[in-house]
């Protein structure tokens, strides 16, 4: 018997690995230029995070494989929908 999820197995979501995060102010903005560096809140050798349609989905870490950017999971996060730990 075919799974119920079947018909979506070949379902094209958006992936995105977000590096970090920030704020900057729209002075500093207006004085972007090659070479400019924006400091994130994450450390160096934080995990990445993992979003499908923007939901966060896991934890991950950068890897080249030969030429290839690509990301280790590290970790799978919680569904939105799971109550959290120590309530019932």
């Amino acid at each position: 018997m075919a799974s119920p999820f079947s018909q979506f197995h070949d379902l094209i979501c958006p992936l995105t690995v977000q590096l970090g995060t920030g704020t900057v102010s729209v002075r500093r903005l207006l004085t972007l230029e090659r070479n400019s560096v924006l400091r994130l809140e994450q450390g160096a050798g934080d995990e990445l995070l993992v979003l499908v349609n923007d939901v966060p989905l896991a934890k991950a870490e950068v890897v080249i494989i030969e030429d290839s950017t690509s990301v280790r999971i590290s970790e799978i996060l919680p569904s939105p929908e799971s109550p959290a730990e120590g309530l019932a």
